[in-house]
């Protein structure tokens, strides 16, 4: 007897759902193995988000576009009048200050404007007249928008999590057309003021600029986790020691091993088959994206699509040359394996808002009415 299928239950996305679970519990046994064997207080708790969020993404992906479109501004003014509150009155954790107690969670706003500034910007070059987009009418409110929370975020002080959403932000703004001489030239003024930045950093982050230049300089100070990081990425080889058998994370010599140093901790164990099967699965996730941007003819939804792929890009580059002493640690965490609900809840968003649009895409005709 032939079953009928639901249509809704059809038209799910499993290719995408099995790479994302595959994904979150490879993630799960990394961090089931940091524990020292133990689901808690990891592990568990990782794949219990991942359920939730899983929910969250495909609730999000069946929301009218229109929605989310008219929703932009609004709630990149939220987010903002958020990330001042973090200012005042926000909770202060490792020496900084980026949450807001709400009773049954800590609330981090920067996280969730690295979607917001996407959508912002993406909103505001979609309304643009195509005639516009090469004036200075098409650059400066676009800078103005994602200058705002990127220097909020900095005085937090949050280094990484401002470089990305200024970086996301940029990413629209080349997408959307603008001339190169722009962004050639913006890169030669940024250049030129490396050293006056440098001078407003707080002195750890001096220091991570520093090491990252020359980590054998204080391996035993402010160059530690780059060392410590290298030494478990490098003693896993090409088949790694074996599950449960790292010793840099079980011993405690790598520190955030379950947080931003946990790709190290996976590619003791696993070695370099490991980090490559990672760097596949997350090449997949980011190519899927992608391809939904370049099949969507509508501007808006092409910009979003392509600038949220391009941010969960930016989760993986800068985790993994943050690791492997490429890039100064900024504590980026990598999607799926690094333990935390923030950053997770960003990335499961951005899947949700692209699966959205390529649901969606029959229905655009390449303008908003």
């Amino acid at each position: 007897m032939n079953r009928i299928v639901p249509d809704s239950v059809a038209r799910l996305p499993w290719k995408l759902y099995l790479l994302l679970t595959c994904i979150a519990l490879f993630g799960a046994t990394v961090l089931y193995s940091a524990a020292g064997g133990h689901l808690m207080p990891w592990a568990g708790m990782q794949l219990a988000r991942f359920l939730l969020f899983l929910v969250m993404l495909e609730v999000v992906s069946r929301m009218p576009l229109r929605l989310i479109r008219n929703a932009t501004f609004p709630i990149y003014g939220a987010l903002i009048v958020a990330l001042v509150i973090v200012e005042l009155l926000g909770k202060v954790s490792g020496g900084s200050q980026r949450w807001i107690n709400l009773g049954f969670m800590q609330f981090q706003p920067s996280e969730l404007m690295k979607v917001a500034i996407v959508l912002t910007v993406a909103r505001f070059y979609a309304l643009l007249p195509i005639g516009q987009i090469r004036t200075l009418t098409a650059i400066w409110p676009a800078l103005l928008l994602i200058g705002v929370p990127a220097a909020l975020i900095l005085i937090q002080p949050d280094l990484g999590t401002a470089m990305m959403i200024a970086a996301g932000g940029v990413t629209i703004m080349f997408l959307a057309g603008l001339p190169m001489r722009l962004f050639v030239g913006s890169g030669l003024a940024g250049a030129a003021i490396v050293p006056i930045a440098f001078s407003f950093l707080h002195d750890y982050q001096k220091k991570r600029v520093l090491i990252f230049m020359d980590p054998e300089s204080d391996p035993l100070g402010a160059g530690y986790h780059i060392t410590q990081s290298k030494i478990a990425i490098g003693s896993g080889a090409i088949f790694g020691k074996g599950f449960l058998m790292g010793t840099q994370s079980h011993l405690d010599y790598l520190p955030e091993a379950h947080t931003d140093f946990v790709f190290a901790t996976m590619a003791e164990e696993w070695g370099m088959l490991g980090g490559i099967g990672i760097i596949c699965a997350m090449f997949l996730l980011i190519r899927w994206g992608m391809r939904i941007a370049q099949r969507t003819e509508d501007r808006f939804a092409r910009l979003v699509a392509a600038g949220l792929s391009m941010t969960i890009f930016l989760y993986v580059a800068i985790n993994l040359m943050m690791v492997m002493g490429l890039a100064p640690v900024v504590g980026i965490p990598l999607p799926f394996m690094s333990y935390g609900g923030s950053s997770m809840l960003t990335v499961m968003l951005c899947i949700g808002i692209i699966r959205n649009i390529d649901r969606n895409r029959d229905k655009l005709t390449g303008r908003w009415r």
